[in-house]
């Protein structure tokens, strides 16, 4: 096909034109574009017998695409907004392709001789297709010949998947019976032509169409894998094919767009029917009884450990209780991250397993690794307020800085270029919004300073005791009583996951945090700290059942009680804290001892504790021992945190902060400078 040059000038006024009036703008553009067309020429005059000046007198266009090229770009708000109006009144398809094009253009006319619609006629001889007729109306003299006759079917409504309409007969035409669909593939067959088509499934990106092609003619056939959202690639299949099939490449090329229209349509009914939100999972009246029963339950953390013990995970119970807090922290704002660590085959992996048997299934995402941009293209419905977790940390190593910052920011934000619908490069972004609560399991001895930070860092039990623990309940697994056992573990399972269910994102007041202290020695502290509110916040969410709820500006909430400070007070200082075991029994001493003389010192100047400052001599005074122990034992203390060193105002000369307050005299683990629930006062009561 050859055309003029004759150039076309489109009127500023254009699109508001168009705008207002669809139809008759769409004529007089398609008018100006008949002359620019030999074929279409060559059409008019020979099948409508009409010369080029009749043509014009009586608005005869031709439809070039050119009318959608013209249109803003789909990308703009303006663009967007024409395309919508021209799809309601026919001149697009739902697909956004005119529906015209390639065909001459007839006006129709109401009484007034206003236009009120659009006869579309094929110009290509080679496909049998009826009119499309867009409006209604008549035609008018001097259209003779081959005209379509007077009375024209009523408009396809916008909502139709065509705009096509048989003008001999009011009924629909039927579904395309040229498109079969089996299980395992597509065929699409136009005369003597075969196409079949295989992995239209495996497209879940709405910018691509990739799928096996093979084009057969009697025995003739040619095989290739194209994007058929490419034209150069659909250019090179189209060469290839009317090579192998000898068959003319302008009807290679009919098929092939007829083609990508039909598999586009079905690409997006696929991806339309997988990112459909599932169900929410309805509970019987019984269920519902059950867990809320749990969930009121005096003793809830209690059932909680002893639960997970009966199905099967003996021992580790402040981790058991702390990975299920992490995880019900997932309906709240600012998640809490936990990374299990154990050397290689210490049990990591089996309390990962008992922690997420307890949450609902549609709530986890589990992986065994991540790429490096993975997280970026996910959809927010797929990771917001749900458990990501992965087993072990080499899986995360390329997607460890994007996991650090959806773990403090809660969202994700990244700006790329992508290739657009024109050919031209432009920057996308994209945005995954969480939060997402993130657990993961390592074998590192030491883990990096960047996670852990971020995380709460739950260590295996890898004691002698534990062993025989768990070996015997290996033991009982191999009794006789293994399938009550078995079931008595599934019900408690689905117990909790409907628990879980039953809890409401609601937002946590805390009237006690002004009076709250923690440690404040390290930079650390500042995240360590918010990793202590959120424990706390969280013991209070899961107890959310046995609380008033408030309503505070239209938001409902529940407040924090005494006792939810008392348990994640006793939760920081074993997962947070240190302890004194870990100190040379001489060190113990020396520690107990400056204890002794900073509580009697502050008490007789008249200074509270973390207030008093005392030097190396004055311990050496009141210990009376050896400059040598003292330096060696106070750098010790110094290396683990008990004492804070500060510079003193004589030039090198230190003084010391004694932060240790008597905790953990038992052995137990402790965090030093948490508030005493005990002491706090009584917040005033809330008035809505």
């Amino acid at each position: 096909m050859t055309t003029t040059s004759i150039p076309t000038v489109i009127p500023e006024d254009f699109i508001t034109n168009l705008s207002n009036d669809p139809l008759t703008t769409a004529v007089n553009f398609y008018a100006a574009r008949l002359p620019l067309n030999d074929r279409a020429v060559a059409f008019t005059c020979d099948e409508l017998k009409l010369t080029l000046e009749q043509a014009s007198k009586e608005r005869i266009g031709f439809s070039d695409r050119r009318l959608g090229k013209t249109l803003p770009s789909n990308d703009s708000a303006a663009g967007r907004e024409i395309r919508k109006l021209l799809k309601s009144v026919g001149l697009f398809k739902p697909s956004g392709h005119e529906a015209l094009r390639g065909c001459i253009t007839i006006p129709l006319f109401d009484d007034n001789g206003n236009i009120t619609g659009i006869v579309g006629r094929r110009i290509d001889r080679s496909v049998k297709a009826d009119d499309i007729t867009i409006g209604e109306g008549t035609m008018r003299a001097p259209i003779i010949g081959n005209a379509p006759p007077s009375n024209v079917a009523p408009v396809i409504q916008a909502s139709e998947d065509s705009t096509t309409k048989d003008t001999k007969s009011t009924k629909p035409k039927s579904q395309d019976n040229d498109l079969t669909i089996e299980p395992n593939q597509i065929t699409f067959t136009r005369d003597d032509r075969r196409y079949r088509i295989r992995g239209l499934e495996r497209n879940t990106n709405p910018m691509t169409l990739k799928v096996n092609l093979l084009a057969s003619r009697d025995d003739l056939v040619h095989l290739d894998t194209i994007d058929l959202m490419k034209s150069c690639s659909r250019a090179s299949f189209i060469k290839a094919t009317a090579t192998e099939l000898y068959v003319d490449a302008d009807t290679i090329k009919r098929d092939i767009g007829q083609l990508l229209l039909k598999l586009e349509t079905l690409r997006d009914q696929q991806l339309s029917e997988t990112t459909t939100k599932p169900k929410p999972i309805e509970l019987t009246a019984r269920e519902r009884d059950d867990a809320l029963a749990l969930l009121r339950s005096p003793n809830l953390l209690d059932r909680i450990v002893s639960d997970m013990d009966a199905c099967g995970m003996v021992g580790e119970s402040t981790n058991k209780l702390v990975g299920y807090l992490a995880a019900t922290s997932r309906k709240l704002k600012t998640p809490l991250a936990i990374v299990i660590q154990s050397s290689s085959s210490a049990g990591k992996t089996s309390l990962m397993d008992a922690i997420l048997d307890m949450m609902p299934p549609e709530d986890i995402n589990r992986l065994s690794g991540l790429t490096g941009r993975s997280l970026y293209y996910l959809h927010s419905d797929d990771i917001r307020h749900k458990i990501l977790a992965i087993c072990e940390d080499q899986g995360i190593r390329e997607a460890s800085y994007a996991l650090k910052i959806l773990q403090s920011d809660g969202e994700l934000r990244q700006l790329t270029t992508e290739r657009g619908n024109d050919g031209r490069m432009k920057a996308i972004q994209y945005h995954v919004e969480g939060p997402t609560q993130i657990m993961l399991t390592s074998t590192a001895m030491d883990i990096e300073e960047e996670l852990v930070n971020r995380c709460l860092v739950l260590t295996v039990d890898e004691t002698k005791h534990q062993t025989d623990a768990i070996q015997s309940k290996q033991r009982e697994s191999f009794t006789t009583n293994v399938a009550s056992n078995n079931d008595r573990s599934e019900q408690l399972r689905r117990l909790h996951q409907n628990a879980q269910r039953l809890l409401r994102p609601l937002k946590v007041h805390n009237p006690y945090a002004m009076q709250l202290t923690f440690p404040n020695h390290k930079t650390r502290m500042r995240r360590d700290h918010l990793k202590y509110l959120n424990v706390i916040n969280t013991i209070a969410l899961l107890h959310q059942h046995q609380r008033e709820i408030h309503t505070r500006d239209g938001i409902e909430s529940i407040d924090v009680e005494r006792s939810d400070i008392e348990v994640a007070n006793r939760l920081a200082g074993e997962i947070l804290g240190q302890s004194l075991d870990e100190l040379a029994p001489q060190t113990r001493r020396l520690l107990g001892l400056i204890h002794e003389h900073v509580d009697s010192e502050s008490k007789t100047q008249s200074v509270s504790r973390h207030a008093f400052r005392f030097t190396r001599r004055d311990i050496r005074h009141a210990t009376q021992w050896s400059d040598f122990q003292v330096h060696k034992h106070l750098t010790r203390l110094v290396d683990l945190e008990y004492i804070l060193a500060h510079r003193g105002k004589r030039g090198s000369r230190y003084v010391y902060e004694l932060l240790y307050d008597g905790e953990g005299s038992g052995g137990t683990p402790f965090l030093m400078g948490l508030a005493d629930p005990a002491t706090l006062k009584e917040p005033q009561s809330f008035s809505p």
